[in-house]
């Protein structure tokens, strides 16, 4: 099993945050920028709503966000000072970034009216208390959604592990973060499991939508309470 412990993955996103950016790009041929936007259209949110990002990284999510309702106030949490520095540069003025954690999330309950989370629950170590800390901070009827790769597709994943070794080999001086991206997709849990895991932990299921031939999947899930 890959290792999780929080002070390693810290450190890893804190070492490969300059280069971030540009292999996501590089990995996904820029298509990770049109799933996300599709991905959190079913959030329904309005312009009065108060919305978290949630291991936001570099920011890209909070600002589509931010896009999809201007109006609406934006927030995005990372415990990587490097990531949250490039984001606080790009888009500081337009969003609320905090430097926090997600198994202790710094807001009251009942505070966001929706949160969203892509590719950052499977690197928490204790998944169950980030989702109760999600649970926690949510209104009622409020939406929480969470994006990352389905594993739906064996043919894509047998390609997209070779080719993301490789291209970490050559433009990252960190390939040991690129080979445990590939270890932890294919520990992670598929979308009929974290949608169970989701409604033990109070959540109801709303919908979920796969992208690429179920490359990637987006579950929607509102707390009902």
């Amino acid at each position: 099993m890959v290792d999780k412990i929080s002070a390693k993955i810290q450190q890893m996103f804190d070492d490969i945050a300059f280069k971030y950016d540009f292999l996501n790009d590089l990995i996904s041929f820029k298509f990770h920028k049109t799933i996300k936007t599709n991905a959190f259209k079913k959030l329904n949110l309005n312009e009065n709503s108060k919305v978290i990002d949630l291991c936001t990284g570099t920011g890209d999510v909070a600002y589509i966000l931010k896009k999809m309702q201007p109006s609406a106030e934006i927030y995005g949490l990372d415990f990587s000072k490097n990531m949250l520095s490039i984001a606080k540069k790009r888009y500081g003025d337009k969003i609320n970034f905090v430097f926090g954690d997600c198994l202790d999330i710094p807001f009251e309950d009942s505070f966001f009216d929706a949160v969203s989370i892509s590719f950052g629950l499977r690197n928490i170590e204790n998944e169950e208390k980030a989702i109760g800390e999600i649970y926690r901070i949510l209104k009622c009827n409020g939406r929480f959604a969470h994006l990352d790769f389905a594993r739906l597709n064996p043919l894509f994943d047998f390609f997209f592990d070779k080719i993301t070794i490789l291209i970490a080999k050559i433009f990252s001086k960190n390939s040991y973060a690129y080979k445990y991206l590939v270890e932890s997709k294919n520990e992670f849990k598929k979308p009929k499991d974290l949608i169970k895991l989701f409604e033990q932990n109070g959540f109801k299921f709303i919908c979920q939508k796969n992208f690429l031939f179920g490359t990637l999947s987006v579950q929607i899930m509102e707390k009902n309470d």
